[in-house]
């Protein structure tokens, strides 16, 4: 089974759907599933360096008071502790993300995508970490086992740019309108961070029509034809 992930490294929503996909997984515990993480950017025109405030953020966003910002991200911060996620806004710094999921491919050439991305939303979230800073990311990359050299050599460049803006084509493509994005066997899909029990039951439908695939058919018999099987050739 294979399950596409559209999200974005600063998306609260995006950290905590994917704690509730990986406790659907677990409680599932069963099949080859493949998970792969496309990137997505709320606010491709985010500006690294600015020293902003999140609360202040969100409530010029909203047009609201500093206070109602403030509040609507704690709501933010209990709503995470229920899936075990601790978000720490009063840290959060907030940047531009295209280099962080620039990484997140580079990281991918070494099947280190789903490390790459726990590790960068817990950075950022958590650890209140400048996840747009070069040195920061070719410091999580060593975390996860990578090149940090490598890393650093990759976020100083545009490499892998061509591959973050594909994702966010495929996703104004198949009409992604917000994150986190869920698309199993590229036939389901799943808009938004919902409850464990929804991840679960997409997963056992996926299985279950995995495992009902029809089997061939033969339509005549193999003695009154010409063909070869294990020991010889038949006619």
């Amino acid at each position: 089974m294979k399950i596409e992930i559209w999200s974005d490294v600063v998306c609260p929503f995006c950290y905590i759907g994917k704690r509730r996909l990986e406790e659907a997984m677990e409680r599932f515990g069963q099949g080859n599933i493949q998970v792969h993480f496309r990137s997505y950017q709320l606010d491709p025109s985010a500006e690294k360096n600015t020293h902003s405030d999140i609360h202040e953020m969100l409530a010029k966003k909203y047009g609201v008071p500093y206070e109602e910002g403030k509040r609507m991200n704690d709501q933010m911060a209990q709503q995470a502790k229920t899936v075990g996620l601790e978000f720490n806004f009063d840290q959060v710094i907030p940047t531009n993300t295209e280099d962080a999921h620039r990484l997140s491919h580079y990281a991918n050439k070494s099947g280190k995508m789903y490390d790459m991305m726990e590790s960068l939303m817990r950075a950022y979230f958590t650890e209140g970490k400048d996840v747009g800073d070069h040195q920061v990311l070719a410091n999580l990359a060593e975390e996860v086992g990578l090149d940090p050299k490598e890393a650093l050599e990759v976020t100083e460049t545009s490499k892998y740019k061509r591959d973050v803006h594909a994702d966010q084509q495929d996703a104004h493509q198949i009409g992604v309108q917000g994150v986190p994005f869920f698309v199993f066997n590229e036939k389901y899909a799943v808009s938004g961070a919902q409850p464990t029990e929804v991840f679960l039951d997409v997963l056992k439908k996926v299985h279950e029509e995995e495992q009902s695939q029809p089997k061939i058919q033969v339509l005549n018999e193999t003695s009154n034809t010409e063909y070869c099987d294990d020991d010889s050739c038949q006619s």
